[in-house]
């Protein structure tokens, strides 16, 4: 099974960063957040990646081009270029990037990976998120419900848009930012059968709007609920939390 990643963004949220890389590349603890987050999947043997790139694609391909004597001792003899990889410290996965545009939206570039992907069930996320969310019941919550699409759902503190579920895990309706606390909100992390490519239109919609509303009509979309850690880093200081999270040795989407 496959996991795409959605990380092609310009996320302006975090300009601090991003005026140079694109969003996924922004460091945790001396890492990319998408690093982290295929490290996630990766516990879980899912080791196969289609990244869709955008913004800034070239520093994403050009980081996992050479991930390989990245993560490795070398030796370089000078005197005739070649080069002696010593301790390899890589990684086992296969990372697919395609260039899904650079102002295509969230529902465009997972229909531009559709080729890649074919007749099969394939695993979806964000490139900005962590949590210790379980892929494994994800998929298995997926399975039993028997929709195209199982999206994984948090409850955060804040006031965010959120997820409407009924006791039998089906999606009711999406809300705007309601005032009342203790609401699930999208996670991101979901499961899709391919007929989830059947609702895509094109470059212009948001996955989380038009697609996933006709999904919704159709009764086709399953809620897992995420008890745990989860966090996005839209913000300079998510980003500063996070990092602090990793440097106390206290990252809770790591700690397996």
């Amino acid at each position: 099974m496959k996991a795409v990643i959605l990380a092609g963004g310009f996320g302006t949220r975090l300009s601090e960063h991003t005026g140079l890389i694109p969003k996924p590349m922004v460091e945790i603890g001396g890492k990319p957040i998408l690093w982290h987050i295929m490290k996630i999947y990766s516990h879980y043997g899912i080791k196969d990646f289609v990244i869709c790139c955008g913004y800034k694609q070239y520093v994403i391909k050009e980081y996992f081009a050479n991930y390989f004597y990245h993560n490795s001792d070398i030796t370089v003899d000078l005197s005739d270029n070649s080069v002696e990889v010593l301790d390899n410290h890589s990684e086992d996965w296969k990372v697919t990037m395609v260039d899904t545009g650079l102002n295509t939206l969230t529902g465009g570039r997972i229909k531009r990976i559709q080729k890649y992907i074919g007749d099969e069930r394939f695993l979806l996320t964000y490139g900005d998120g962590v949590g210790d969310v379980d892929i494994k019941a994800t998929i298995e919550a997926h399975e039993k419900a028997g929709k195209l699409l199982t999206m994984t759902t948090y409850q955060p503190s804040g006031k965010l848009g959120v997820v409407d579920i009924a006791e039998d895990g089906a999606v009711r309706n999406f809300l705007e930012k309601p005032q009342n606390g203790g609401s699930w909100i999208n996670a991101g992390f979901f499961v899709c059968e391919p007929g989830v490519f059947d609702v895509l239109e094109g470059d212009h919609e948001m996955f989380e709007r038009q697609p996933m509303q006709r999904l919704l009509e159709k009764g086709e979309i399953n809620a897992y609920k995420h008890i745990g850690f989860w966090k996005p880093m839209d913000t300079l200081r998510d980003c500063q939390e996070l990092n602090a999270l990793w440097d106390k040795g206290n990252a809770p989407w790591f700690n397996f």
